[in-house]
């Protein structure tokens, strides 16, 4: 039977995947509106972004979820960093593109990106070492 924090965990890749469905939507109008056939860079980033965490949820985090021997609350909150982080990386780059205000989001950074880098790399490899520790504790 499926754990709870793993059916979680797969409902969050599922609105992922179709949040990056509506975003083919956006770039595929952008595309057929412009006249070099292509949406805006972080149109594009966004889409292919969103597409690839929804599956690294499903395939990989869940998984790990649902095999880890950590108990439950720990499971949650290590898979929740990891995908709350894909969300503010996503959202982010629909911000972008939006804004329309740049291409390169490091050549035109702004102060704060130090810190939302930085909670990046703690949430997302943290996270992920945690549930990959927990699997290799219950599983190895």
């Amino acid at each position: 039977m499926i754990r709870q924090e793993t059916a979680w965990v797969l409902f969050a890749a599922g609105l992922i995947f179709l949040a990056s469905l509506v975003l083919g939507v956006w770039k595929w109008q952008q595309s057929i509106s412009s006249a070099d056939g292509t949406a805006h860079r972080y149109v594009n980033v966004a889409h292919n972004a969103g597409l690839m965490y929804s599956f690294a949820v499903a395939a990989i985090v869940a998984p790990l979820v649902q095999f880890s021997g950590w108990p439950s609350a720990v499971n949650i909150t290590a898979a929740a960093a990891i995908i709350g982080m894909f969300i503010v990386t996503i959202s982010n780059y629909v911000r972008l593109a939006i804004e329309g205000r740049t291409d390169n989001q490091m050549r035109d950074r702004r102060p704060s990106l130090r810190g939302v880098r930085e909670a990046l790399i703690i949430g997302e490899i943290g996270g992920t070492a945690v549930l990959l520790t927990g699997f290799a504790y219950a599983e190895l």
